[in-house]
């Protein structure tokens, strides 16, 4: 795995330093490293891994060419009154649970044991959202903003996503102690209430939201946002994007569906970014085995193998390459690592802050709000409320970090 990564470096500096061509090489080293991925986990573990190395692919690709960027949605809503992104995550959230209640209810799905990402409602999980919600608009991106842009070709979210790992990293070393603040343990929609009462209650919950983004809209713009028109149609439109956002969510919710039923368990980022963080440690000589939370089985085993054994790990790897590849079709893959000093210090701060949010909430934007939602966690909802706080405060320190901001209406971008 470290040969592969090094391989994929000196892929990416070629393409950095052939502007003239890059939108072609890009798409061949996209390709190739695809290929490679896949060829490598199916050797090394099996066919399963290298399903899940294509998901991961085909969600880099979806994320960027549907532009499905948290945080750029809720920094809209907040600063514009703008509910378009907002209501693509309730009509994906609501065909997640449709999906997905019913298969863990009854705890398989082909044939297969399938579990859903249930976690404490506690107060680590309202603090580390909170503080996750501010390093979204510090940073410029979630857990897969972050992986797709990185992919897409942007050097400063690379520098958030460096420091997310640093952020994962440190959280590890006290996770104990946020822990054990008070905490009504995992708490589960579809065990407590089954699984036709926990559908109905979400949908309704669904709705409320995405009714109230509409209202707000329409008070503050008199009428809705409506999808922007692509100059490309058809199988042009597939390859190069953009792509509608209902189109991202429906797309993104089926691949979480598959990843549910090849891996066991929904889709998740941030647990690989804490254990890339501790391998990158070891490498410097810092011990992290011997702390608490990396003496954990799980914990301890990822830490031990290589990457090519972490779901998560080969993943994040597939849709950094997805978004490459999409970034690459659409010709628009072209790094500038012209950084302004203050904008670089938000991507520092705002990843560590993603990591270590990430951490102390049991997950992120996709493990804890998306894949926890879906699951029937009520940690998940307790996730939105404090991020979506966490991303009001963000929002109202970004002018400190971004002086170019202009007042003017903003676009979902990813970021």
């Amino acid at each position: 795995m470290q040969r592969y990564c090094l391989l994929l470096f000196v892929y990416f500096m070629s393409i950095v330093a052939a502007p003239a061509n890059r939108s072609n090489i890009s798409i061949w080293v996209a390709s190739i490293f695809l290929v490679l991925g896949t060829l490598g986990a199916y050797q090394f573990v099996g066919l399963n891994q290298a399903l899940l190395f294509l998901i991961g692919g085909a969600l880099g690709m979806t994320l960027y060419h549907a532009s499905f960027g948290f945080t750029s949605s809720w920094r809209v809503f907040i600063k514009q009154g703008r509910g378009r992104g907002l209501r693509a995550q309730m009509i994906m959230l609501a065909v997640a649970v449709l999906l997905f209640f019913p298969a863990l209810g009854a705890g398989e799905l082909f044939g297969n044991p399938v579990k859903g990402n249930v976690n404490p409602v506690s107060m680590s999980v309202m603090i580390g959202a909170f503080i996750f919600g501010i390093g979204m608009q510090l940073g410029g991106g979630c857990a897969s903003g972050t992986l797709y842009t990185v992919g897409g070709g942007s050097s400063r979210m690379l520098v958030t996503l460096v420091f997310f790992c640093v952020g994962s990293l440190i959280a590890t070393s006290h996770l104990e102690w946020w822990f054990a603040l008070p905490s009504l343990g995992p708490m589960s929609m579809v065990t407590s209430l089954g699984v036709m009462p926990a559908l109905l209650l979400n949908f309704v919950l669904f709705a409320l939201i995405a009714l109230a983004t509409v209202w707000v809209e329409k008070k503050r713009h008199g009428s809705l946002e409506i999808e922007p028109q692509s100059q490309h149609q058809g199988f042009k439109r597939f390859l190069q994007g953009p792509w509608p956002l209902i189109w991202g969510g429906l797309i993104l919710t089926v691949l979480n569906f598959a990843t549910l039923a090849l891996a066991g368990r929904p889709w998740g980022v941030t647990s690989a970014l804490a254990v890339w963080g501790a391998k990158a440690a070891m490498l410097v000589g810092v011990d992290v085995s011997v702390w608490d939370y990396w003496q954990q089985p799980s914990n301890a085993k990822a830490l031990a193998n290589s990457l090519w054994f972490d779901i998560t790990s080969m993943m994040n790897f597939g849709i950094m390459l997805g978004a490459l590849l999409a970034a690459s079709l659409a010709g628009k893959f072209a790094p500038n690592f012209n950084i302004p000093a203050r904008s670089l210090i938000a991507a520092i701060v705002g990843g560590i802050l993603l990591g270590y949010g990430a951490r102390l909430a049991y997950g992120c934007n996709i493990g804890a709000y998306f894949s926890g939602i879906a699951s029937g966690s009520l940690h998940g909802w307790l996730w939105l409320i404090f991020a979506f706080i966490g991303n009001g405060v963000g929002v109202k320190l970004r002018p400190i970090f971004f002086l170019d901001e202009k007042p003017q209406p903003e676009k979902l971008t990813g970021c």
